[in-house]
């Protein structure tokens, strides 16, 4: 189960970012999608988890949109990462009118439960 943090600037628009909360989950679970967490195309609730943050008056950051992945490692992850993060930010770019932002993909040793 990945979860997502997006950071972004004030001056990108809102309609944006709902596009891009309607196209990450989906894209999201394609890029970590492994033997060990096969990805069916039937996201249920928990499968991704989005927050979306705007930047506080403290922030400093060089893009308009930042975006988090974390998931659970797993060796097959860990071995085409690079390949699996790039195929993510192509299909941000594809799938938005964004621009001006990075993909970080985090694959932490982790363990997740939750009720049914």
């Amino acid at each position: 189960m990945p979860l997502v943090d997006v950071t972004y600037a004030p001056t990108v628009p809102e309609a944006c970012l709902r596009e891009l909360a309607e196209v990450l989950p989906h894209l999201v679970s394609l890029a970590v999608e492994c033997p060990e967490e096969p990805y069916d195309g039937d996201l249920r609730p928990g499968d991704v988890e989005l927050r979306f943050h705007p930047l506080g008056p403290l922030d400093r950051s060089g893009l308009a949109v930042v975006i988090e992945v974390r998931s659970k490692w797993t060796a097959s992850r860990e071995a085409d990462r690079q390949e699996r993060v790039d195929t993510l930010h192509t299909g941000i770019r594809t799938a938005t009118a964004l621009t001006d932002f990075g993909v970080y993909l985090s694959l932490p040793v982790a363990a997740w439960s939750q009720g049914d």
